[in-house]
């Protein structure tokens, strides 16, 4: 048995070290990453160690928690790997050193992330880093901060095929006692108590509190646990991260309620210093006892509203395969929906449209919200929307927090597109954000739609969304735009909006393309131009929009007719695509909304009136 087994085995719990990471990135300026540090800053890294030796610490992390090759590949550091990862070994081994004391050296290694790993099998990358961090003679390996259990299974499985050190492994809980995966605590334990492991537990994460949270529901008998938390929530401060400043004394209360649930290591992660590792020290010396017991609080389940198995109109007429018409609005510059709202009951009193769709900041230019705006149109009007959303402007967390709003207010037809970029709109210095791409957007509205978030996490009720996807018949790339399409559909996609088309022989060869069949339902895009100086102005300046040359043509040869041109146009393309679709959508003049009306053809069959009571 090693040294360390014996040394858990023994009952008194090991005092480890806190947040490395953090201190070294407030010591030395300009680094790509932590790691960097053990080349580029040796003293400084040596110099935290110490901290934490003469704070009390029995157990010290290397400087290599994101030294595996992807993740160094995202700072241009891949071939520095070994370097790193040997450097940080060697100066943890100085520190002990240069301390006298002998303390336990733990290789740390951490989750690969969202790293692109170029075909290369995980588990074979962290057996690379684990095979490097044995060699240069640390005593244990510390696999930490992973939030899903199958990436950490992976890890310790690699792992164990290229050395037999004792593993300590770390999960990462929120309040609720779940990772970002959706991975219970009381599941985590389950598992990690019958992989052999030397100890397992929860470290970084949303504090003390959250870690004991977390162990109280992982404590299997007979199985030794470690807690190593972050010092709490950080905030920002200008481009500083802010930690809480959590007193000596609550530490050392923490470290009496983790060692009174079975913890076997005691330390901290990030903002944790010398202080709260010292706290933590005195704590385990003096034997402190809880003040109290541990509270777990189990998360209380919202009462789900009506799960709605209705399905919402645009899908129900796909379905019967009746043709649909929809009228493009995009929303007001300010905050006032009046002329939004009197256009949505124009199209609703004309009995020519059963739809509008509504855009989403158009050519990134700030405007009313297209959710928010569709909103207004279903509360005030009883039009049924379909509002375009892009995930250009928000984050992860700000996509789901719009769709669950939206879903409250029963608007259910979402269309995921990618929108125009930032340099093309209002703000031409900022950046978009991102975060997902139209792809990923219909896959989280997806993901919603079976009761989970972009996490997996479960939600209090499942949605019943009806995504759709943009679709380019006329892009530059048609290869790539085939490709995505297909991506589109797999991720859960019910229907597609066309781009605007002149010529619908575009849109028969892209189907052709795909293989001769829609794989969902199409409505095609229309754009009845009045004129022909925009219509050239289209052609020339706006991305993926092709106007054919007979059409070029026949608007010059119009001269001043050019409107009845654009007129004629629409209704013909109108017609034609009820041979080679399953609707249209058509774009009203900005300036004149209502002008669109006179174009459509009545509905056939003629709808019932929207009872809105306005």
């Amino acid at each position: 048995m090693s040294r360390f087994l014996e040394r858990l085995a023994s009952g008194q719990p090991i005092v480890a070290d806190g947040g490395m990471g953090a201190l070294i990135a407030s010591a030395v300026s300009r680094l790509r990453c932590p790691e960097e540090a053990n080349l580029r800053a040796p003293e400084s890294v040596i110099d935290v160690h110490l901290g934490y030796i003469r704070a009390g610490a029995d157990l010290i992390e290397t400087n290599t928690f994101g030294a595996n090759r992807p993740k160094l590949a995202q700072h241009f550091l891949e071939e520095e790997f070994a370097a790193i990862n040997s450097a940080g070994v060697r100066l943890a081994r100085e520190a002990r050193e240069v301390s006298g004391r002998d303390v336990f050296i733990a290789g740390s290694i951490g989750p690969l992330g969202d790293a692109e790993l170029h075909d290369i099998e995980p588990g074979a990358l962290y057996a690379e880093q684990a095979g490097v961090l044995e060699g240069r003679g640390v005593d244990l390996l510390m696999v930490e901060t992973f939030f899903d259990l199958r990436d950490l299974e992976t890890a310790i499985a690699a792992i164990r095929t290229v050395s037999s050190l004792p593993i300590v492994a770390l999960m990462t809980f929120d309040s609720d006692g779940e990772t970002l995966a959706g991975v219970s605590a009381a599941r985590a334990g389950a598992r990690l108590a019958d992989l052999g492991l030397a100890a397992y537990g929860a470290n970084h994460g949303a504090g003390p509190a959250a870690a004991l949270g977390a162990l109280a529901e992982m404590r299997v008998e007979g199985q030794v646990l470690a807690a190593l938390p972050n010092v709490g929530l950080a905030s920002m401060s200008g481009q500083r991260i802010l930690f809480p400043h959590a007193t000596p004394e609550y530490f050392g209360e923490f470290a009496a309620q983790a060692r009174a649930l079975g913890a076997g290591i005691i330390g901290g992660c990030c903002g944790t210093t010398p202080a709260q590792i010292a706290a933590i020290r005195a704590a385990v010396d003096e034997n402190q006892a809880p003040s109290s017991a541990v509270q777990v609080r189990e998360r209380a389940l919202a009462v789900p509203a009506a799960a709605s198995s209705e399905q919402t109109m645009l899908e129900r007429l796909l379905d019967e395969g009746t043709f649909v018409v929809s009228v493009q609005l995009d929303p007001p510059l300010g905050a006032n929906p009046e002329a939004l709202l009197a256009t949505a009951r124009a199209v609703r009193e004309s009995n020519k449209a059963q739809f509008v769709d509504v855009n989403d900041n158009p050519r990134a230019r700030a405007r009313m919200s297209g959710i928010m705006a569709s909103v207004a149109i279903e509360r005030y009007t009883g039009v049924e929307t379909i509002p375009h959303l892009t995930p250009r402007d928000m984050t992860v967390a700000g996509l789901e927090s719009i769709l669950l709003g939206s879903h409250a207010e029963g608007v259910r037809n979402i269309l995921a597109v990618t929108g125009d970029p930032p340099e093309s709109g209002d703000y031409p210095g900022t950046h978009a954000v991102y975060d997902l791409d139209s792809i990923g957007l219909v896959d989280l509205m997806s993901r919603l739609n079976r009761g989970e978030d972009f996490h997996g996490r479960a939600i209090d009720a499942p949605t019943s969304f009806f995504p759709g996807v943009a679709v380019n018949p006329t892009a530059d790339d048609l290869g790539l735009e085939v490709e995505r399409f297909h991506q589109k559909v797999a991720a859960g996609a019910r229907y597609a909006m066309t781009q605007l088309l002149f010529d619908l022989e575009l849109l028969d060869a892209f189907r052709q393309r795909i293989g001769g069949n829609w794989p969902i339902p199409v409505l095609v895009g229309v754009w009845p131009i009045r004129t022909y100086e925009t219509l050239v102005r289209m052609h020339n300046e706006m991305p993926g929009l092709i106007v054919p040359e007979s059409v070029l043509e026949r608007y010059r040869a119009a001269g001043p007719a050019a409107r009845d041109v654009g007129v004629a146009l629409g209704r013909e393309l109108i017609e034609g695509a009820r041979a080679v679709a399953q609707g249209v959508y058509v774009m009203a003049p900005f300036k004149q909304p209502m002008n669109v009306v006179e174009l459509l053809p009545d509905l056939q069959p003629a709808q019932s009136p929207v009872e809105t009571g306005t």
